[in-house]
């Protein structure tokens, strides 16, 4: 059976930048082994398996693989298969559009805007089905330090420590004080656990307040080698849950907030997600990712 597939770069309008993606079409009949076997295949952060929906006023549902496991809900993943959906129906033309995606983690409501020209970009902002929730304690400073290869005085700033949130997937964020430092980071596996949380796959949210370019508002990294991946380029999942931390040390006013986060410039992947946030009453009740994406490529598994 031939089921098409595409590959694009998310959070980027240019390709060979960005977080890459593959998403196979046609998903229908695939046992949950081939689904995880085919994204061992592709070898990327996350391949995405686009089946109808249960919903039938619904796009579609996604099944999303990284190469070791399955997620209930990832960003870049979501933004970039919006994207595709948005130009396979809107063909060569501008299109907007509006539709929810189902995932593991929930209903994703989605709005996606599709360049013309038959260029194959576009962008997709969606609505976090879960807003972030602390998941723990962090383990203390010296230790992730530890973990993560700075020295425990590169951790904190402006009252930021690290804090464990999670908005469908859980990360450990670490602020470290410059941009130096977070180009230092690397991955310790002798001391990853139980520095690094969640237990079931722990994942490093590096970031700091000095970014690469003028008008973008946080620089960051994102370790998840228990997920298979080394370094992701750009991790909208994580994203998310950083708003849990940015509430809890930034304290934003009420009324909507804007912030970019750019990450993947230490791999040559440049990537800016967008964080949206809306707060009243001093609470968070409403926050959004988004981005741009464009296909890379298209062909057909023969499986």
């Amino acid at each position: 059976m031939s089921r098409r597939f595409a590959t694009l770069d998310v959070f980027t309008p240019h390709a060979l930048a960005g977080n890459p993606l593959a998403v196979v079409l046609d998903a229908q009949g695939l046992t949950d082994a081939a689904m995880q076997a085919i994204a061992a295949e592709f070898n990327l952060s996350e391949t995405v398996f686009v089946l109808p929906p249960a919903d039938p006023h619904q796009r579609a549902s996604l099944r999303i693989f990284t190469p070791a496991r399955e997620l209930p809900f990832a960003g870049h993943p979501t933004v970039g298969t919006a994207v595709l959906l948005g130009v396979l129906d809107h063909g060569h033309g501008h299109g907007v559009a509006a539709f929810g995606l189902e995932e593991k983690v929930g209903l994703v409501a989605c709005a996606v805007e599709v360049e013309g020209d038959g260029v194959g970009l576009g962008s997709a902002t969606f609505d976090l089905p879960r807003l972030p929730q602390e998941i723990g304690e962090a383990a203390p400073d010296e230790a992730i330090a530890a973990a993560v290869g700075v020295a425990p005085e590169d951790i904190g700033f402006d009252g930021h420590e690290p804090t464990l949130y999670s908005a469908g997937v859980g990360f450990t964020f670490v602020p470290l004080r410059s941009r130096e430092a977070v180009a230092r980071a690397r991955v310790n596996r002798e001391r990853w656990k139980p520095a690094i949380g969640p237990a079931d796959h722990a994942n490093a949210f590096v970031y700091c307040r000095q970014t690469s370019e003028a008008g973008h508002h946080w620089h960051a990294r994102m370790f998840a080698p228990d997920l298979g991946v080394g370094e992701d380029p750009a991790t909208g999942s994580a994203v998310a849950a950083f708003a849990g931390a940015v509430m809890r040390f930034e304290r934003p006013g009420d009324g909507e907030h804007a912030m970019v986060v750019e990450q993947g410039y230490e791999m040559g992947r440049p990537s800016q997600i967008m964080l949206g946030l809306t707060v009243a009453g001093g609470r968070l009740v409403r926050a959004t990712i988004g981005g741009s994406a464009v296909i890379v490529s298209e062909g057909a598994l023969r499986l």
